[in-house]
């Protein structure tokens, strides 16, 4: 990649936050390739004024700078390494930008080998849930190599309102976003059992919502996922099996370094509580779906 021209971006996984920062991108002049394995997301991209590729080889080869948002550590690895990936694909001195949720030893051993091809790696996870992306405002929490940075010019600053480098090697950032999941999956857990606990006693709901709201116990998380609840409504934007991944390699991540995290333990096991209810696809709001389930609540816009 030149200076002497706009790199072209990519991005990997079109679904609330992939489909918002390849659109937000866009907007913002960068010229935006997408893949997903759905056609329907593809589509949706193509209708927005992107290019939507069939396969990771024809990405790779037209891009200079790829954001993989994909689900988890597998996927990533499938489509760095797997046949026809980027590692295969993109020209020498590209940019691969690792966004998924993974265990921080990972990184620096796909930044490793990417290096042996002449690729960049940012180990780069995101946050800020599918409004921020949409809006070209979600947090990146990116470390790398200065090079890589260089070599990634603006893209990054195209799909995110805050692009924080935490440090010169991969590792870092998914060690901070590791951080950010535990507190955002005990808040969420948090939110929800006190929703319960406040409807199992007799409050208003909506009340109850709007004076939290406005008061010390409030948080971006109950603030964000409680309307879910006070819809009905459970259409997932994170899903409870999400939280049962995430947990999980905060817990991994602590017991490697024998440290203890119980409030995490406890938050875990609602999630797979939930899921095990059958819930796993839903909203990660449904985890109130399980203590509705032990104490007969009521739940607004759920029939019971």
């Amino acid at each position: 990649m030149t200076a002497a021209r706009k790199a072209t971006l990519g991005v990997v996984g079109l679904g609330s936050m992939g489909m918002g920062a390849a659109v937000s991108a866009l907007r913002r002049g960068v010229d935006t390739w997408g893949l997903d394995t759905r056609e329907e997301a593809r589509r949706g991209f193509e209708s927005e004024g992107g290019r939507a590729a069939v396969s990771t080889a024809e990405l790779g080869a037209h891009c200079d700078v790829v954001v993989v948002l994909v689900i988890n550590a597998a996927q990533t690895e499938a489509v760095l390494f797997g046949a026809g990936g980027l590692a295969e694909s993109m020209r020498s001195g590209s940019v691969i930008v690792a966004s998924a949720t993974v265990d921080p030893a990972l990184p620096p051993q796909w930044e490793s080998r990417l290096a042996e091809r002449g690729l960049w790696l940012i180990d780069g996870p995101v946050s800020g849930g599918a409004k921020k992306a949409a809006q070209g405002e979600m947090t990146v929490m990116a470390s790398g190599r200065p090079e890589a940075f260089e070599a990634a010019g603006e893209v990054l600053d195209a799909i995110a309102g805050k692009v924080y480098r935490l440090g010169d090697r991969a590792g870092i950032g998914s060690t901070v976003k590791m951080v950010n999941q535990h507190l955002a999956g005990v808040h969420i857990a948090a939110a929800c059992e006190a929703m319960a606990l406040g409807l199992r006693a007799g409050a208003d709901a909506r009340q109850l919502y709007e004076v939290i709201c406005n008061s010390a116990g409030s948080s971006w998380m109950f603030q964000n996922r409680v309307p879910h609840i006070l819809d009905g409504d459970y259409t997932p934007l994170s899903t409870v099996n999400i939280f049962v991944k995430d947990l999980g390699i905060v817990l991994d991540a602590a017991r490697k370094l024998q440290f203890p995290l119980p409030l995490a333990a406890a938050a875990h096991q609602l999630y797979l509580a939930t899921a095990a209810a059958g819930h796993g696809a839903e909203d990660d709001a449904a985890v109130i779906k399980f203590y509705a389930a032990l104490a007969g609540i009521e739940l607004p816009g759920v029939a019971t």
